[in-house]
């Protein structure tokens, strides 16, 4: 008699993760929906990933060279037995309802093809970048709409059979960790197929930021790249980081850099950029009662200079962008080869 396929195929991509991976899979074993499998693909670690994996008796994939988590959860889709494809990052603990959340969603909700979840408000590193970069995802997530734009892999599920007709993720385009995921959400909305953003399904953040890696991957894999594709597909969604107080903000914050070379002039001028300055905390009064609901008075105010500083270069980038593929100097346009990170 044939065994019975699993209702959700969990797909964890890892390059030299070992360190988080066994906690990843421990937590998925421990879930309570057991309809699933789990399918590892190790994307050319140097460490002992797949052997951790190997030992937790899941199926493992490898790749041949590095090629990134989009090519790797493509691979991992083509051999999955599950209607689901749960995709989870290798540094992330799903909770142990999780799994039946996503099944149920799925399961009642026939006219949703994909959806997404969150981090959750207790991210495991103590020093303060995690904890303000995984409680600003945390808060972006739970209070954008329902009704998303966009994907999210690190936690998020499709159904197989639309991540199979949509050619899954764009490896080719997104060759390094990037936006592959944002990518595949804005060619399934451009479609008219639903995208959920459940706010109740939330597994825990293990990875620790540094401030080095922190601004690499949100200028060179994230802004950048996002920045392209926005201009590609010719509009901007009023949700999750492109809300219109952040687009407000970033032009603020760019606008007080701009005139504080006016205090050489009058030092009263100082007043102008502080008072803009003053104006995106306004603005932004939300995310930072948040912060002080979460962490305490002195977390938020830390944590205002490094709200500027995202406001800063996801502005700057985009506008660099813009500048660069309207100008007529150019005369080009973001092609697909183009939007890589």
């Amino acid at each position: 008699m044939a065994l019975k396929s699993p209702y959700i195929s969990v797909i964890i991509p890892v390059y030299n993760g070992g360190r988080f991976l066994e906690e990843c899979l421990d937590a998925v074993f421990r879930s309570s929906f057991q309809s699933f499998e789990i399918l590892v693909v190790d994307d050319a670690s140097t460490d002992k990933s797949a052997e951790i994996a190997r030992q937790k008796d899941v199926l493992v994939l490898s790749m041949p060279k590095q090629s990134g988590p989009a090519a790797a959860r493509n691979l991992a889709a083509e051999s999955a037995r599950g209607e689901i494809l749960m995709f989870v990052d290798a540094d992330v603990v799903l909770n142990i309802d999780t799994l039946a959340r996503v099944a149920k969603r799925f399961e009642t909700q026939p006219e949703i093809s994909a959806l997404f979840g969150s981090y959750d408000d207790a991210p495991a590193e103590p020093n303060f970048l995690s904890q303000y970069k995984n409680l600003q995802h945390h808060f972006v997530h739970q209070t954008s709409n329902s009704a998303a734009s966009t994907f999210w892999s690190g936690l998020g599920a499709i159904r197989k059979d639309v991540f199979l007709d949509f050619g899954g993720f764009d490896q080719n385009k997104f060759s390094i960790p990037s936006i592959e995921d944002i990518d595949l959400g804005f060619r399934l909305k451009r479609d008219g197929l639903n995208i959920l953003l459940d706010r109740e399904i939330q597994a825990k953040h293990l990875k620790r930021w540094d401030l080095g890696s922190h601004l690499r991957t949100e200028i060179f894999a994230r802004a950048l790249p996002w920045s392209k594709l926005i201009i590609a597909e010719k509009g901007m969604i009023n949700d999750m980081n492109l809300k219109s107080t952040d687009r407000l903000s970033a032009v603020l914050t760019g606008l007080s850099l701009i005139m504080l070379p006016l205090v050489l002039w009058k030092p009263i001028a100082l007043l102008v950029p502080f008072g803009l300055l003053g104006f995106v905390v306004f603005l932004n009064r939300r995310i930072f009662r948040f912060f002080i609901a979460k962490r305490g008075i002195f977390f938020a105010i830390a944590a205002i200079p490094f709200q500027f500083l995202y406001f800063f270069y996801s502005g700057s980038v985009f506008v660099l962008c813009w500048l660069y593929y309207k100008l007529p100097l150019f005369h080009r346009s973001p092609s697909e080869t183009d939007l890589g990170a």
